[in-house]
């Protein structure tokens, strides 16, 4: 990951970063990159995968096949790469550790079933989303039978205490989605209340990755909490670029149904932005096309949320928390895995899908 600020630039959706701002990456580099920062802890990121499948593992040929057609949408595997570089760094990968890897993992997964649900999302990672396959009432099921096992899987561990954290990061996700939910269509909704449905619906769950990879690796409650606030951090920070790439991004890049934020009224930050800072007369307008959301509403705020500077704006708000999550790393010794962790962290800002 050292090489991770001397990237050529590409572009992202046509645009060019401006000078001095961070390369984009692409697909193909982040997979490099990604692969890169994995290689320490592949062994380990294995056998979290051999315990995923092997928990998941069905009787029924039709519950099999959803189970592997959700797992198409893992991707980067962030999640449970946060639990064993957490840990790497904090002394020391142990048995617990993969096991908590591949529940998180299953977590991760059944929200993402589930949000293409309330989506009503067609494409995921380039495959046909579960709704969109077999239907709401399979992908609702489906979201549960990975909760249900993620939960069995952990009650395996010696202590509750996996248990417990996850138990609490899935009551705050589910807490962060229906607050969403109830702000649909709130045109005064604030930056402060955005970064607190985010800090639930995203980031509880990429903090307790780190919070247990520190835990099970035997670190005290101070460590523990620096890298719960490290996750914390990371996670509003993957999800503002998330919401940006939903309005700015390419389908064909992202390999996902994208303007489903503004087609279901869901503001996130650079709108928010546009709403509070522009000028009466293109807030009124920006008003009327978020109101009225369309494929032409999402094309016709495209240029009025460049000019405002609410992109900007959102990627600088992006990088701040990326920079905060990284001060949190100085409560681990200087280690490889450290600086690898505070690539990973740079590069939530720099993917463009």
């Amino acid at each position: 990951m050292a090489e991770v600020n001397t990237l050529p630039r590409t572009s992202i959706a046509g645009r060019t970063p401006e000078p001095g701002a961070a390369a984009w990456v692409g697909p193909d580099e982040l997979s490099r990159l990604l692969h890169e920062a994995y290689a320490p802890i592949a062994p380990w990121l294995a056998e979290a995968e051999r315990i995923y499948r092997e928990e998941l593992g069905s009787r029924s040929d039709y519950v099999q096949r959803l189970v592997e057609h959700a797992s198409r949408f893992r991707g980067k595997q962030l999640r449970p790469a946060l639990v064993l570089l957490t840990a790497q760094a904090c002394g020391g990968v142990l048995p617990a550790h993969p096991v908590v890897a591949a529940v998180v993992e299953m977590i991760h997964t059944a929200t993402l079933v589930h949000d293409d649900i309330l989506d009503e999302a067609d494409v995921r990672r380039h495959a046909a989303t579960i709704n969109a396959e077999w239907g709401n009432e399979p992908a609702v099921l489906l979201g549960d039978y990975l909760f249900t096992h993620a939960f069995h899987l952990a009650a395996s561990l010696e202590s509750t205490y996996a248990c417990r954290v996850i138990g609490r990061a899935t009551n705050l996700v589910c807490e962060g989605e229906l607050q969403q939910i109830h702000h649909r269509g709130d045109l005064d909704l604030d930056e402060q209340s955005y970064y607190e449905i985010v800090r639930g619906k995203t980031a509880e769950l990429t903090a307790v990755c780190c919070r247990l990879g520190a835990h099970y690796a035997g670190q005290p409650p101070e460590i523990c909490d620096a890298l719960d606030r490290f996750g914390r951090d990371l996670g509003v920070a993957f999800q503002i670029a998330d919401d940006l790439l939903d309005l700015w991004g390419e389908e064909v890049a992202t390999g996902k149904t994208l303007g489903t934020d503004l087609q279901k009224q869901k503001l996130t930050l650079p709108v928010i932005f546009l709403l509070r800072s522009a000028d009466r007369t293109e807030a009124d307008a920006a008003r009327r096309l978020v109101a009225s959301p369309s494929a032409e509403s999402r094309r016709k705020l495209r240029p009025m949320l460049e000019s405002s500077g609410a992109l900007e704006y959102a990627w600088d708000r992006a990088r701040s928390f990326v920079e905060s999550a990284r001060l949190e790393l100085a409560a681990l010794p200087a280690s490889p895995t450290r600086e690898t962790l505070a690539g990973l962290a740079q590069l939530v800002v720099r993917r463009c899908f």
